[in-house]
């Protein structure tokens, strides 16, 4: 996993041409895919719709596409991934003592 220092942040538009601005937190690979988790930047922890948002990185003309994952199994292997690589250390602590 890419750990980088600092927050790096994107905005990305629906198909409703509605733009969210999302913080990257970290980009992996899993089956030869590469994946990044997102948390919104614009948006209260407090709101009901906020919470990771994972994203399949894909080439096309050598430009970088962040794409949803719409198979669920895919998106749940990959997010028990990303939260094993965030916070492995912080539930190995937690189950230690």
């Amino acid at each position: 996993m890419d750990e980088d220092l600092g927050s790096s942040y994107i905005t990305i538009e629906d198909e409703d041409g509605n733009e969210f601005e999302l913080e990257q937190l970290a980009t992996m690979e899993y089956n030869g895919q590469e994946y990044s988790a997102f948390l919104p930047a614009d948006m209260s922890e407090d709101d009901p719709d906020y919470g990771y948002i994972i994203l399949r990185i894909e080439e096309e003309n050598g430009e970088e596409l962040f794409c949803s994952v719409d198979d669920e199994e895919e998106l749940v292997a990959v997010y028990d991934k990303f939260m094993e690589e965030l916070f492995g250390d912080e539930t190995d602590e937690e189950e230690g003592e």
